[in-house]
């Protein structure tokens, strides 16, 4: 890395005279940023960098489909909670001041605003930019007779078999309509009459979006499907269709303390989303009013509800095409490097020696998930010494190697302790699949307390040694998913502190029986020592600052959403403690507001990965402490999970964690900066960005 903590503290000339404090009212609304209005703030850098003529062509059209699927998942996220907030609760305000009402409004404009300029961006640059490097979406009726046949033919094999046709009348009801699927709608007539009939066909989605036909050209498969629509509907007329998509809540509500059962009621819970109220409805301006009409009056939506879209919908399933294998086109790849201290290694034998000798950290994606983390739980489950293996696990790949590792361990009579979090969203269904493949391989399967989301990222490993029971463990701040860890930016720690982990072990005998609140010495943990501890060490800065002593944080983490926690980093600045943030998305508090928030800083890191890595650092008068671990500074992740954070106190470690703060605060390429309530970043530095520069220098130990 760049920095150590010496030079860091130098660059932020943290010893100061000790301030006058002007009074301010930090009750006052306007000292607030909108939850909802700051993440969308952030879906606005995702679609900048689709913007940005500095990045490859199929970068751009990936950032077009994380931005599309970014708001899909607002909409079925907070718009959902919004409008029921409304039916419940409509009197209710947030800390920065809004009405439920005006916060549902002003999303929904942004939101609208957004995706018009995603279309927009698609129609008018990004497609005939690829069509000018001979990637081209083209329409079937462009095809000549002899390729229209051969799709025809290909339409009969590949995709005939898994439609289904549904058609509305007397007979036959109005057909559901999944959340996020897209559907043709279709009018329908009988010979000699003038009356039409109502018909949907669901566009199967584990079929490729875009059919590939040659000579870089792809025609998107509903209108394959239109083209062909006569042979699902025999003998009736097909005067038309149209492509429409719903969007529906996944605000179905937490699980509650009285659950028997959590893997039933999270089973029970997904088919109440499947069944969930819809929040929008994706359709073309040329939708017959009739169908408009039916399909509002059928979802229970009106007017303001619809979001109307021209060109294609479903632009998530542009990823098709970003990841296409044009290199030209696209980022430089990149195989994750192995650590030295990894790649030296022979045995199981000789990790473990290692991990007693000293901490390792691993920076992912730059530094590979499979030869270290995925590596350590083999080791684990392979060593005949190893007596038992404890894990939490959020969310994960289902071919993921720590899950084949697991089932080794199990069959090869070691203890093995999986607490699993059911309820993450969007994975519950994913996650309830491999817990059954799990316990029949005969792995102990916790699903920790109903009432608190278990989001840790730990592992604990039990080894027998010389007679005594030595611990080793793996903190992280990502989730166990070598998939994910390839394009999120994380850390990991391993460790046998023996204080380090006995915590560990007192937490997941929390997790797993029905022990008491866990008492740590070392270990931050949600919710019974987050809040208090960090509280009181940024009290500890406030108190430095005023004495004239050093005093700083620097804070990295997805969300700065707590109004507790927010009012009193604004306490801190105005004391004169140096206040750093690096926020990749929400955040409620307002730089530089004078008096108040001059002396902090917010940037956030937007860029080939997605930033997911949280460290927090406290100046504490030269004898700085360090933390990684799985917490936001959200309500959520302080009060209603199970989250834990560990010490970093090796030197070198320190060292690494600094760096990477001074990089990413130091970045003009990929860093917004907040400037009151607005992001901006430099629109033309040549520098290639954080991401690039962490990449040339892997492996960093």
């Amino acid at each position: 890395m760049t920095s150590t903590p010496q030079t860091a503290r130098a660059s932020a000339g943290a010893r100061a005279e000790p301030r006058r404090e002007v009074a301010f009212d930090l009750d006052d609304p306007e000292l607030y940023l909108n939850r909802e209005l700051s993440w969308l703030d952030f879906n606005d850098r995702v679609l900048a960098e689709a913007k940005d003529p500095r990045n490859p062509l199929l970068e751009r059209v990936k950032f077009v489909a994380i931005t599309s699927s970014n708001l899909d998942e607002f909409y079925e996220k907070r718009i959902g909670w919004l409008q029921r907030l409304l039916r419940t609760n409509p009197a209710r305000r947030t800390v920065d001041g809004l009405t439920v009402a005006a916060q549902l409004m002003q999303a929904k404009e942004r939101c609208a605003a957004m995706r018009h300029a995603t279309d927009e961006l698609w129609m008018r640059e990004l497609r005939p930019a690829l069509a000018a490097a001979g990637v081209r979406i083209v329409s079937f009726d462009s095809l000549n007779t002899a390729e229209q046949a051969e799709l025809g033919e290909h339409f009969e094999r590949m995709i005939l078999p898994v439609l289904t046709p549904l058609v509305v009348d007397p007979a036959h009801p109005f057909p559901f309509i999944s959340g996020g699927s897209l559907s043709l709608v279709i009018e329908l007539g009988d010979p000699g009459s003038n009356s039409g009939r109502f018909a949907r066909v669901k566009v199967p989605p584990n079929r490729p979006r875009f059919i590939e036909i040659g000579d870089g050209r792809f025609v998107p498969i509903e209108e394959v499907i239109g083209a062909f629509l006569h042979l699902l509907f025999n003998g009736v007329e097909v005067r038309g269709w149209n492509m429409v998509r719903v969007l529906r809540s996944a605000d179905i509500g937490e699980p509650g303390e009285a659950a028997q059962d959590l893997r039933e009621l999270i089973e029970s819970q997904l088919e109440q989303r499947r069944l969930a109220s819809a929040v929008a409805l994706e359709a073309p301006a040329a939708l017959p009013a009739a169908h408009r009409r039916l399909l509002l009056d059928e979802l229970d939506l009106d007017d303001s509800d619809v979001i109307e879209i021209d060109d294609l919908i479903g632009k998530d399933d542009l990823m098709q095409i970003g990841t296409l294998p044009r290199p030209d086109l696209s980022m430089p790849p990149f195989t994750p490097a192995v650590p030295s201290s990894f790649a030296n290694i022979e045995d199981h034998h000789a990790l473990f020696a290692l991990l007693r000798e000293r901490d390792v950290m691993v920076s992912h994606p730059y530094e590979s998930f499979d030869a270290t983390v995925a590596r350590f739980v083999e080791a684990a489950a392979q060593d005949p010494q190893v007596l038992a293996i404890k894990q939490t696990l959020y969310r994960t790949s289902p071919d993921s190697p720590v899950l084949e590792s697991l089932i080794d361990a199990a069959g090869k009579g070691k203890q093995v302790a999986v607490v699993v979090e059911l309820s993450a969203r969007f994975d519950e269904a994913n996650n309830i699949e491999w817990t059954h493949r799990l316990e029949q391989a005969g792995v102990h399967i916790a699903y920790g307390s109903p009432a608190l989301k278990v989001h840790s990222k730990t592992c604990l490993v039990v080894r027998e040694e010389e007679s005594e029971l030595r611990l080793y463990a793996h903190i992280g701040t990502g989730n166990y998913n070598s998939a994910t860890a390839r394009v999120y930016s994380d850390l990991g720690v391993f460790t046998s502190d023996h204080g380090i982990c006995s915590d560990l072990v007192t937490v997941f005998n929390h997790l797993t029986g029905s022990s008491a609140q866990p008492v740590t010495d070392h270990l931050v943990v949600a919710p019974t020592t987050l809040r208090r501890d960090f509280e009181q060490r940024v009290r500890r800065e406030i108190e430095h600052a005023r004495n004239g002593r050093p005093a700083r944080v620097i804070f990295k983490m997805n969300a700065l959403e707590d109004a507790r926690f927010t009012r009193l980093l604004y306490e801190a600045a105005q004391a004169g403690v140096q206040v750093d943030l690096i926020v990749r998305g929400i955040c409620r508090l307002r730089p530089g507001l004078e008096g108040l928030s001059e002396r902090v800083r917010v940037v956030s890191v937007v860029g080939r990965f997605l930033e997911h890595a949280r460290i927090y650092y406290f100046e504490n008068d030269g004898d700085p402490e360090y933390f990684i671990g799985s917490a936001d500074l959200m309500e959520r992740n302080m009060d209603e999970r199970i989250e834990i954070l560990t010490p970093i106190r090796q030197a070198d470690l320190r060292e690494q964690l600094q760096g990477v703060l001074d990089d990413q605060l130091a970045d003009p390429r990929q860093g917004w900066e907040l400037r009151d309530s607005e992001w901006e970043r430099d629109p033309e530095c040549p520098r290639p960005g954080v991401h690039a520069e962490l990449l040339a220098r892997a492996p960093f130990s």
